[in-house]
């Protein structure tokens, strides 16, 4: 191994010597290689012989232990065996042991293969030996010790040296059944010094020994063949022009290589390295603490760990050092370090990573501004973007009509500070919300007029931005803050602002450098500005739509105390409508629907479908009646949408119609795709019925069923759209429990404290859908306010129904109203016996108006018609419809029902002065 040390370190100073001196070392640096070969299988001839003597030493060890423990069992087995064998102690109780016991042990000696087996009494005398000389003899050897474990009761084994080896001997007592001892027996073997199984195992031994030299040979054969390959067979000239070769690029390459022994000691440097480092020309063999080296590098020469384009400043470059380690492939002690200048590529990577820095900014800003379709949260957005990435602080003014949605006429000087955002809160800006009106040597104001950006990059020096307000700009100059860039707002070739970016003095002056990333920054924000400010103008058109189509208030009746509330979405304007709509007979229709979708066409829909039900309402229809003709309706405006514009989808809308009757408290309803509403009893529990549920409108092909519901004077009814208790996260199971908790144990809370409990337990801060919900509370006609007959099919009882309503009308204290009334009953009764059939029933009700109602059992109308002069007949509906407010007609599932209504405020004289022009077309005109 010394040997091949030496033989590194040599070729390793030819590297360093000059050129001259190289061709002979490098012969001699060949030669030691070549040599390694044999030197290698010589050190491996020794190891194996080594090995080889400690294997044979191990197993004669390991012998001699297994002939030691062999021989101490045999002679063991054989005492007790003989001592225990039946016979003995009356053997050793005769007369003649000698006789009975020698035969015996002689027989068991050879059987067992051992030196002796001798019986002998407690006194020390042969009954038995090998020798029959020595028998009736004194034993020889420890006696005393023997026979007291004997008389222990244990076996007393020992060893002792011979003339022919080492001796076993094992003696076991004899005992009597009361454990008197009678005489002992010992056995013995003598054991050899190299046992059979040595002989067995060390052919073995050998055999690998020859095995691992003919395998180390080998392997110095392949080892020198390798060599010679390695050296390509080149001569000593040959491997000079190599290493001259090798020696030119190591000292012309860019790239410092500083070699450092393990002692610290530097072996070698190239031409680089020392120029990098400003090395002395006889820097080799010197330690490196001596040169003067940067302390970043020279600690990694001396720490000997690895390091991997470690940056190190070098007077005033900055080199990126690489160091490894030269001995962990068993190589010498120390380190290979080289060295790269990187000053100039610092430099790149840090407008590199500036550049970086932008782009991601501006990616930031494309993701984070817009994010809503508010103008001044849009506005926010760009200021929060900006800070701390770009700018220490940010404002950003907007022209007013901006801020309302509407487009500015032209550029101004006066604009509304709309958004802040800085490093920190108590800047001396103009406050958010405060009008600045910019004088026209102001930075803002001349890039308003120009659409370029305005750098003052000082402040201090900046006259233009300093008469703005020269009280205040000296306190934002005593604040910190120095450099600004100011950078008008435009899109789509409209100025809506300026944007305002300020440096402090912890951070550096804006240059030119920045002036296109703000213009940049405030282009993409513009855009988003704008969005939001044509989204505000078509929301605000759409919400005043919504408005104008939507209830303006509730129609006056006695029938419901009405309340309700009506949230349109954030989203967008949706298609949520509701209705109260007075019907004849003192009736109510309370109607909810809900048009899909959001924007100008949902609300154009629920517009047309409103006015659809207040014209089929005055048809006085049934509900399921009305929601088939409704249903019809939209099915005719998706084929109308499908025609003008392909493509489009089809008109989504549901609707709830319920009829309430305040004489007989009965609520007639009928859904199509609708939720269902809720009723609370005047006790405070909340029932949802069931109503049975049709298709959504305009689907068509199923009829609309309809169900009556009985309900208490007192009752609430309460309808809603599927926005009040369905939300994207809250299925609507739960929003109609959480509804019927809000509407539960208060009876007698006003219909508008209702409301807004239900709102407030129910719609989230953000709904996504539009909420309208209509509550309504049951009131009943007293039984004096309402007056029924029956009208017998002849023309007489016509006079008695007359004298009837007159005492009627006297009662309630309307005897003003009494011949209107009159007339028309008279008119009404007289069609009914004449055109009619029976049953004939007339109504008259006391509410707001006087009631008047004929019903007959057939399902004819009435029409009005223009008599001539000659005509007999043909002026009774005429004179009806000229002296009631109001009158119609309403199918029923037995016939029909004519109805007219009478203001209360009619007098007999009021009403004798309209009849003088009608009895005039009775007149015969003049011959």
């Amino acid at each position: 191994m010394g040997a091949i040390f030496r033989s590194f370190t040599q070729r390793r100073k030819s590297l360093t010597s000059p050129p001259g001196r190289s061709a002979t070392r490098c012969l001699r640096s060949l030669l030691d290689t070549r040599s390694v070969a044999s030197q290698m299988l010589v050190l491996q001839v020794i190891l194996i012989v080594l090995l080889v003597a400690a294997a044979v030493a191990a197993l004669v060890l390991q012998a001699q232990r297994e002939s030691t423990r062999d021989a101490r069992d045999r002679t063991l087995a054989a005492a007790e065996a003989f001592a225990h064998s039946p016979g003995m102690i009356e053997a050793l109780a005769g007369r003649n042991p000698t006789a009975v016991l020698q035969p015996l042990a002689e027989a068991a000696r050879k059987d067992a293969h051992l030196d002796y087996i001798v019986v002998w009494n407690t006194a020390g005398i042969r009954y038995t030996h090998p020798d029959p000389k020595k028998i009736g003899e004194h034993i020889v050897g420890p006696y005393e010790e023997t026979l007291k474990a004997a008389r222990a009761n244990r076996p007393f084994i020992r060893s002792f040296p011979t003339v022919t080896g080492v001796s076993m001997t094992s003696s076991v007592p004899v005992t009597r059944p009361d454990g008197k001892l009678v005489g002992l027996v010992s056995a013995g073997i003598t054991m050899k010094r190299v046992n059979t199984m040595v002989a067995e195992q060390l052919p073995v031994v050998l055999g690998s020994a020859a095995g691992a030299l003919l395998l180390a040979s080998g392997s110095s054969v392949l080892a020198s063949r390798r060599l010679r390959r390695q050296t390509h067979g080149l001569g000593a000239a040959e491997i000079t022009r190599m290493y001259d070769h090798h020696n030119a690029v190591l000292h012309s390459v860019r790239e410092g290589v500083l070699i450092v022994r393990g002692d610290g000691r530097l072996l070698l440097a190239n031409d680089e390295a020392r120029r990098l480092l400003a090395l002395p020309a006889d820097v080799e063999g010197r330690p490196v603490t001596d040169l003067s080296l940067a302390p970043g590098i020279a600690q990694l020469l001396l720490s000997g760990r690895e390091a991997t384009d470690k940056v190190c400043p070098a007077g005033d470059r900055l080199l990126a050092v690489n160091v490894r380690p030269t001995d962990r492939r068993g190589g010498p002690p120390g380190s290979v370090t080289t060295l790269r200048d990187t000053t100039e590529l610092h430099a790149l990577a840090d407008r590199a990573e500036e550049a970086r820095q932008r782009l991601q900014l501006l990616y930031n800003a494309g993701v984070r501004i817009g994010t809503t379709l508010d103008v001044v949260r849009t506005a926010e957005e760009l200021t929060e973007v900006a800070v701390p990435g770009f700018a220490d602080f940010v404002t950003v003014e907007l022209l007013d009509p901006v801020l309302h949605g509407e487009e500015p006429v032209g550029p101004s000087s006066e604009m509304r500070r709309t958004a802040f955002c800085g490093i920190r809160d108590d800047p001396p800006f103009y406050p958010v919300g405060e009008l600045v009106r910019f004088v026209p040597a102001a930075p803002t104001a001349l890039g308003m007029a120009s659409g370029h950006p305005t750098l003052e990059a000082d402040l201090h020096a900046a006259p233009g931005w300093k008469a703005q307000d020269p009280e205040r700009t000296q306190r934002i100059l005593d604040y910190g803050v120095r450099s600004l860039i100011t950078v008008p707002l435009q899109a789509r070739g409209v100025v809506l602002g300026a944007v305002d970016f300020w440096r402090a003095e912890q951070s550096e002056l804006f240059g030119e450098e920045d002036l296109s990333f703000a213009e940049e920054l405030a282009a993409r924000a513009a855009v988003c500005i704008d969005n939001a400010r044509r989204y505000t103008r078509e929301h605000t058109m759409a919400v005043t739509l919504q408005r104008s189509l939507l209830p303006g208030g509730i129609p006056e009746q006695n029938a419901l105390e009405v309340a309700y509330r009506y949230l349109p979405a954030r989203a967008g304007v949706g298609g949520d409508w509701f209705d109260v709509i007075p019907l004849p007979g003192t009736r109510v229709a309370l109607v909810v629907g809900d048009v899909v979708g959001h924007g100008l066409h949902a609300a154009a829909t629920m517009g047309r479908l409103r006015t659809a039900v207040h014209n089929f309402s005055a048809l006085d229809l049934a509900p399921d009646d009305l929601l088939v003709r409704l249903d019809e309706l939209v099915a005719r405006i998706d084929q109308d949408r499908t025609t003008e514009s392909a493509g489009e989808g089809a008109t989504g809308a549901t609707c709830l119609y319920a009829i309430y009757d305040p004489v007989s408290g009965r609520c007639t309803v009928a859904r199509a795709g609708h939720p269902g509403p809720a009723i609370v009893h005047p006790d405070g529990a909340v029932e949802f019925p069931d109503v049975p549920v049709g298709l959504p409108l305009g689907l068509g092909g199923l009829p609309f069923e309809t169900v009556e519901l009985q309900l208490a004077e007192g009752s609430q009814v309460a309808l809603f759209t599927d926005g009040l208790v369905e939300d994207r996260h809250r299925d609507i199971d739960v929003g109609l429990e959480l509804l019927g908790r809000a509407l539960a144990g208060h009876p007698d809370r006003s219909m508008d404290n209702t409301c807004q409990a239900v709102l407030d337990a129910l719609v989230p801060d953000d709904p996504s859908d539009d909420i309208a919900l209509l509550m309504a509370r049951t009131r009943m006609l007293a039984s004096t306010q309402v007056t029924t007959w029956d009208v017998p099919a002849d023309p007489a009882a016509v006079a008695s129904i007359r004298s009837r309503v007159t005492r009627q009308l006297a009662d309630w204290g309307l005897e003003g109203s009494a011949f209107t009334t009159e007339l028309i009953l008279s008119e009404l009764v007289t069609n009914a016996i004449r055109y009619g059939s029976e049953p004939i029933t007339v109504r008259l009700l006391y509410d707001r108006t006087v009631i008047c109602e004929v019903s007959d059992g057939s399902s004819t109308s009435p029409y009005m018609r223009s008599a001539k002069t000659t005509d007999e007949g043909g002026r009774g509906l005429f004179l009806v419809a000229q002296f009631a407010q109001r009158w119609g007609t309403r199918y029923t599932p037995h016939g029909k029902v004519i109805w007219t209504e009478q203001a209360l405020d009619d007098s007999a004289a009021g009403t004798l002065g309209t009849v003088e022009p009608l009895l005039e077309q009775w007149e015969e005109p003049p011959l």
